[in-house]
């Protein structure tokens, strides 16, 4: 039973990753809110625009791979700080990205320095959850933090268009990318490492480690140079490394599928441009709040059931990924009304984001704390990679059968692929680890 005098400064600072997450989306997805009018006037096609989200992706994926080792060996308050700071000068960069001689090359050099910024986001933020949480209440933590991806989300479509329409394109990136400095003044103030922050009481500290009081270990004192004790190499040794890489590049691009071109979807089938198209896609993320926190609480069910973490964890997460199979029927019910795209998808991405809160959980799971940016980095490299894939592909997917007349067909496959990506993902996740095994570095 927890102590009625416990501190709760932890769910402070999971205010604060949340807080970040939410600032990551907004800034994530002006480009994609600002597509239709940016495609007219700088004349892109759709295989142009996913270049452009392409570079963003790929660049996010190799920089996963060094974020989580920066923020390991920074430590995660500078590790976090440096992070945002670079992303939101990206950000504000998309404004002047006009400027250069090539639209394409000058967004895509706005994409860059925004993911390669946007990359230190999740490991810091796995990092600093497994910091001030025991392991059977990270899920929920990271699913509360996580749906900031959500409010993100929700935010964007309202906010971005409006500005757009009173004050210009560029003040979109501008005003939406300057909130990350706001952000940063309270994470300075608020963040630091539990052992020797002073509002956390004893009692909340002991919580935050009773994983070791249960497993009869003694409290260890963290220290912000731990990351320096292991190599890349002994992380790629372990089964648990690639089984986390592989649902991570499973399942990333799906979710930066809707984030990016769901958009551009509604143009293509409805003819929903700018402040149209703002309800629809809010009342879509909105929906996907409750994948987030639902998720990240549902593997607790197991848990107290007996199971250990990653055993109940893989089994919720096995159940998660059923639910992305109904969007396998938006290419038949979406013609009757775009309502019920916006329903089958948000079931399909809400799905997403309890997955997501579930995956990231894993690696606390199974790696100690000094390693858990680094694993966190190397599994958002891989999501990365197949983001770009994804994107890509279906730009030039769309643009093969917008020639021949048949958009919506270029978007049935792509539903294909984001139904069952996830059972794909969960089968190789499981053979390659099929029960817990802690990890030794």
């Amino acid at each position: 039973m927890k102590d009625v005098n416990m501190s709760n400064y932890r769910w402070t600072i999971c205010a604060l990753l949340f807080f970040a997450t939410t600032i990551n989306y907004l800034d994530r997805q002006v480009l994609s809110l600002l597509k239709p009018l940016l495609s007219k006037e700088f004349g892109w096609t759709d295989s142009d625009y996913g270049t452009i989200v392409g570079v963003f992706s790929l660049a996010y994926a190799f920089s996963m791979l060094f974020a989580g080792r920066v923020v390991d060996y920074l430590g995660t308050k500078a590790g976090y700080a440096w992070s945002i700071i670079l992303w939101s000068i990206g950000a504000i960069l998309h404004a002047i990205a006009h400027l250069v001689p090539s639209s394409i090359l000058g967004f895509s050099l706005g994409r860059t320095v925004l993911a390669v910024g946007e990359s230190g986001n999740f490991p810091a933020a796995i990092k600093t959850t497994a910091e001030y949480f025991p392991k059977k209440d990270r899920a929920l933590a990271t699913g509360v933090f996580n749906s900031g991806a959500n409010v993100g989300a929700i935010l964007a479509p309202i906010v971005v268009p409006w500005i757009a329409e009173k004050w210009g394109w560029q003040w979109a990136f501008i005003g939406i990318g300057a909130i990350g400095f706001i952000w940063l003044i309270f994470w300075l103030f608020l963040y630091e490492i539990p052992s020797k922050n002073k509002k956390v009481n004893p009692s909340e500290y002991e919580y935050i480690h009773s994983d070791e009081v249960q497993q009869h270990e003694p409290i260890k004192v963290e220290r912000e140079d731990e990351g320096k004790k292991f190599t890349y190499l002994q992380c790629f040794q372990y089964k648990q490394t690639w089984a986390f890489a592989f649902g991570k590049f499973m399942t990333d691009g799906v979710w930066w599928f809707y984030l990016f071109w769901l958009p551009a979807y509604f143009d293509a089938q409805y003819g929903m441009t700018g402040t149209s198209i703002s309800m629809p896609i809010a009342i879509l993320y909105t929906i996907t709040v409750i994948g987030s926190i639902g998720g990240g609480a549902f593997p607790q069910y197991f848990i107290n059931k007996g199971y250990n973490p990653y055993d109940g964890r893989m089994k919720a997460m096995l159940i998660i990924a059923i639910f992305p199979l109904v969007v396998l029927l938006t290419p038949y019910l979406s013609q009757y009304s775009y309502w019920y795209a916006v329903g089958l998808i948000a079931i399909g991405a809400s799905a997403h984001q309890a997955w997501s809160a579930n995956i990231f959980t894993t690696v606390g799971d199974m790696f100690p704390k000094k390693a858990i940016a680094t694993i966190t980095g190397i599994g958002g490299m891989a999501g990365g990679i197949g983001s770009f894939l994804l994107s890509k592909g279906g730009g030039m997917l769309f643009d093969h059968y917008k020639a021949s007349g048949k958009i919506s067909t270029g978007y049935s496959i792509m539903f294909v692929i984001c139904a069952v990506a996830y059972i794909i993902a969960w089968v190789v996740m499981k053979t390659l680890v099929p029960k817990m095994k802690p990890i030794e570095m």
